[in-house]
């Protein structure tokens, strides 16, 4: 067993891959920069978390005893120092890919260890990116309703307006992500430092009054509860299990912040904070049973409570920003990944490369959120959809995380098992509390993730149908140029480059070219696009430029899966390593397939059909590579699937 477990990210990766050195004041804006980012979304479960687990433990209307405060606050306690503390912050945030964390780098770095298991390795990705998505609908709505609905205490008269002015809210946040969120992110870091600061005095002022609380930090506490309560207590452990979601936010904002700062983050500020929170709630509710209905906001004293209402409804626009654009960026590995067809990808910031803009997914979140929040109409009504996704998600990221201290770290079986199964124990043990939400809304963020799996696993699989049926058909590049310079056609001046998955075949796009057009360009470039399984490509292995025959070369172009493909820059790349061209005498010819289904395929006849509708509605080529539009050939051609 190593002594240390092995990481990289001591700095936050610059754009060709390097790390840098902190500079004291870089380190403390990277470090409040992640308490806004990384940890808005944990950071605003006290709003509701302690509440919906308290309840959970009398059963909706029992007596509020020291028993069940004292064990509730142990469950919570614990989980932050196990779930969050040992597993994210000290173990998994180490498991990076080249600097970037996440599932799906997680999965690549698998993959690209254990190639045997693909499959399964690949699911288990596939999984995750689908449970994602399930959380990033439900996290917005969640969040802002909860936030919201301080009204209906510090303003029992407009309670009638919470769904209203969740939907304005909500609804205003998807608009404004096409103008791109690089200025406004600037006071994420700061609106939630105050935002802690503020949950953390106000919990010391409760746990002065009955200090009790802090008998809590007591784990017998905690696991006395769950083992007497029977199903009582793991119902209770389901919504426990809500004021850890938002850890995997941590692991995923790796490349974007450096895991010192993150680390940092979370043992300075946001987990004392949390902790003050929950204990000061747990005060005030032994105090006055009914503080049960909102003790989060009854922590106030009444002239505050407004503005707290404001400053609760800004963390939670800050942590639904924060899965959204997470939402992104899984969008744009997964089609880099080849799960899911092209999208369009909108860069709104020449200086941040992380911020992208989607919009197709922006929409589909849009409607699914908008759509939760009209389906279940309060936030306690949601909390019993939320956590199925998350605890799902862990699941997934703990199995990966086994395979890479297994295969990557080296670690013997022995020392694999003792570390990684008790995390995996717990993480099954929170799902399978939170499967007993299914009939409660759970089954929501199960659909949605199950429709996403289907998309995924079908996109997948019919490329690679398409790509070895389309391979099948092309003729070998090497038997067309020798059939050329055997019976050479006409030339004409320029360059032509012809973008294809196979470098040693015939693109589809040369071939009817010579067909139709019967003439050959002078220069004629093959070029092939690879994603490799690393969040950048080196700078050095970009672009490799192959001479094939005196009119032929190749050209191979390589992207990382955090990465989008920009071939014009591309090519100034191989300019310099000797590809000489003129851009205005440069032809960019295309292949577009016209799909059709067939009786006589390999995936069934739905399948085959979604897959068909997928592709058509796949981003243009040209557009999704960058392309010139005025220097661009598209040749049709059919193709039965």
């Amino acid at each position: 067993m190593a002594a240390e477990m092995p990481g990289t990210m001591d700095s936050p990766a610059t754009a060709n891959g390097h790390s840098t050195s902190f500079a004291p004041s870089g380190f403390l804006a990277l470090t409040v920069g992640a308490v806004g980012v990384v940890y808005g979304d944990i950071g605003t479960s006290p709003l509701y978390a302690f509440r919906e687990a308290v309840l959970a433990a009398i059963d909706g209307n029992g007596p509020v005893t020291y028993s069940v405060v004292l064990g509730v606050l142990s469950l919570i306690i614990w989980s932050l120092f196990i779930v969050v503390t040992l597993k994210y912050v000290i173990f998994l945030i180490r498991a990076d890919n080249n600097g970037e964390g996440g599932t799906l780098a997680l999965m690549a770095l698998a993959l690209r260890s254990w190639p045997t298991a693909a499959t399964f390795v690949v699911f288990l990705g596939i999984l995750a990116a689908a449970l994602f998505y399930g959380n990033a609908v439900i996290t917005p709505a969640l969040s802002v309703m909860s936030a919201v609905e301080g009204l209906e205490i510090a303003a029992p008269h407009l309670d009638a307006y919470v769904i209203p002015l969740s939907v304005i809210i909500l609804f205003g946040l998807f608009f404004v992500q096409a103008r791109g969120t690089a200025r406004v992110a600037t006071f994420f870091g700061p609106v939630m430092v105050v935002w802690f600061a503020v949950i953390a005095v106000t919990g010391v002022v409760h746990i002065v009054t009955d200090p009790v609380v802090l008998l809590a930090f007591n784990p017998i506490y905690g696991v006395v509860f769950a083992v007497t309560h029977g199903w009582i207590g793991l119902v209770t452990l389901g919504a426990v299990f809500l004021a850890v979601t938002g850890a995997e936010a941590l692991y995923a904002d790796l490349g974007h912040f450096g895991r010192v700062p993150i680390q940092m983050a979370w043992v300075a500020l946001v987990l004392p904070a949390l902790l003050l929170n929950y204990l000061g709630q747990g005060a005030l509710v032994l105090r006055d049973m009914d503080a049960t209905s909102g003790p989060f906001f009854l922590m106030f004293p009444d002239w505050l409570q407004l503005p707290m209402v404001v400053l609760a409804t800004a963390a939670t626009v800050i942590a639904s920003q924060a899965v959204i654009t997470g939402a992104y960026s899984m969008s744009r590995q997964a089609v880099q990944l080849g799960l899911l067809p092209r999208l369009e990808i909108r860069h709104t910031s020449e200086s941040q490369f992380g911020q992208i803009y989607v919009p197709r997914v922006n929409a589909f979140l849009l409607v699914s959120v908008l759509l939760v929040t009209g389906l279940f109409r309060s936030s306690g009504a949601l909390a019993g959809a939320y956590g199925i996704a998350v605890t799902g998600t862990m699941v997934v990221t703990t199995l990966l995380a086994f395979v890479v201290v297994w295969r990557v770290w080296k670690w013997n079986m022995v020392a694999v098992v003792a570390l990684v199964v008790p995390l995996l124990a717990i993480d099954v043990t929170f799902l399978v509390a939170n499967l007993l939400k299914i009939l409660h809304g759970g089954w929501f963020p199960l659909l949605a993730g199950a429709a996403l799996m289907v998309l995924m696993l079908t996109w997948r699989r019919g490329s690679r149908i398409l790509f070895e049926k389309t391979r099948r058909l092309e003729v070998p590049l090497a038997d067309l140029v020798h059939s050329l310079e055997k019976n050479p056609p006409p030339r004409i001046a320029g360059t032509a480059i012809f973008l294809t998955g196979d470098p040693d075949s015939t693109p589809t796009a040369l071939l009817h070219s010579l067909k139709h057009f019967k003439v050959l360009h002078e220069k004629n470039v093959i070029m092939t696009v690879k994603t490799v399984d690393t969040p950048r490509a080196p700078e050095d292995e970009r672009v490799v430029v192959t001479p094939f025959s005196d009119s032929f070369i190749r050209i191979a172009v390589k992207y990382g899966f955090m990465e989008t493909p920009n071939l014009p820059k591309a090519l100034a790349i191989a300019r310099k390593e000797g590809f000489t061209f003129d851009i205005m005498s440069t032809t960019f010819f295309l292949s577009r397939r016209s799909l059709k289904a067939s009786e006589a395929v390999a995936m069934p006849m739905w399948q085959d059909k979604l897959f068909i509708l997928l592709a058509r509605n796949a981003d243009d080529a040209s557009s999704y590579f960058r392309l010139p539009t005025n220097r661009v050939v598209e040749i049709g051609t059919q193709v039965i699937v």
